[in-house]
């Protein structure tokens, strides 16, 4: 029997395509043929949109129609050799702002952190706005700590790209390989089978950030969003921080221009202005009784009018 599973993954492999995207797509495959228990070379594209309407039908979420969408057009074209023709548009994703910190949030949460490598860890995925599957995965050669700046090696859509390295780190970076006695193709924060997982990131993440006594739902990739949007808000320009991120488009950098601290922009409501020019006069709240009579006469006078 052909197995459209194992030929699908080596199809993906052979492309490169990133480990994330191969897992999502074998998910995917693996729900659809569990769904229709058919022999694969049988399908056929009306068996393809009667199992995403019955997706639309269980209300699952905009991304999880895309990606299930995406991966039965890689098997009907690319592995079965099919014409996938019928039309069918992209399910909307709805668009939500990301959750940042401002600096003193910032300040508090890594100051809550009691384990050294651990506060490490958090400075330099904020310094340098890393994913957290970036910083896991660097290894000492990754690190040009003279120059200020590191490597990230095959990141999100197996790019290579720069990150920067704050001056206060460098040193301290520096003695921790030092301490540690990491060799040049170490990883930079070793676990027991290899470097330190994803999970234990997110962990002491979140014991931080509920010692801090952030009520924010902060996850490692919180201070990737803070960075970006702390740049912009020290006035770096958006094209500066697309590059930072490694952001193909400069349309998902500018949801951080959003995310920013109006105050921080130099940027004043239209409002103050006019109580500028008014700001002899006083509030109406501070005196309830004038506030009263000043309505009245106001009411008064307009019927005279």
């Amino acid at each position: 029997m052909f197995d459209v599973v194992e030929s699908m993954k080596k199809e993906m492999l052979r492309r490169n395509y990133s480990r994330k995207t191969i897992l999502s797509y074998l998910f995917c495959l693996k729900k659809f043929l569990k769904y229709y228990r058919k022999e694969p070379r049988r399908i056929c594209n009306k068996d393809v949109k009667e199992y995403l309407d019955n997706l639309v039908e269980k209300r699952k979420s905009g991304s999880s129609l895309n990606v299930n969408l995406c991966a039965l057009k890689f098997l009907m074209r690319e592995i079965l050799n099919k014409n996938f023709v019928f039309k069918i548009k992209f399910s909307k994703v709805a668009k939500e702002l990301p959750i940042v910190l401002d600096k003193e949030e910032v300040v508090d949460l890594i100051n809550c952190v009691e384990n050294k490598k651990h506060k490490l860890m958090i400075r330099l995925m904020y310094g340098g706005g890393l994913r957290v599957s970036e910083l896991v995965n660097l290894r000492v050669r990754d690190l040009e700590l003279e120059k200020g700046f590191g490597w990230v090696r095959r990141g999100k859509g197996n790019k290579d790209r720069l990150f920067i390295i704050a001056e206060n780190l460098r040193k301290e970076v520096g003695r921790y390989i030092e301490c540690n006695k990491l060799e040049y193709d170490s990883w930079l924060f070793e676990g027991n089978l290899g470097h330190l997982s994803v999970r234990s990131v997110q962990e002491f993440v979140k014991k931080a950030t509920k010692k801090a006594g952030i009520k924010k739902r902060v996850h490692p990739h919180t201070f990737r969003h803070s960075f970006a949007t702390h740049l912009i808000e020290n006035g770096y320009g958006v094209s500066s921080v697309q590059s930072l991120l490694g952001h193909n488009n400069i349309e998902t950098t500018m949801v951080y221009v959003h995310m920013t601290n109006p105050k921080m922009l130099n940027v004043k409501s239209p409002l103050d202005s006019l109580q500028l020019e008014k700001e002899d006069r006083k509030s109406d709240f501070e005196d309830g009784n004038l506030t009263v009579r000043k309505v009245e006469s106001e009411k008064f006078r307009c019927l005279r009018i």
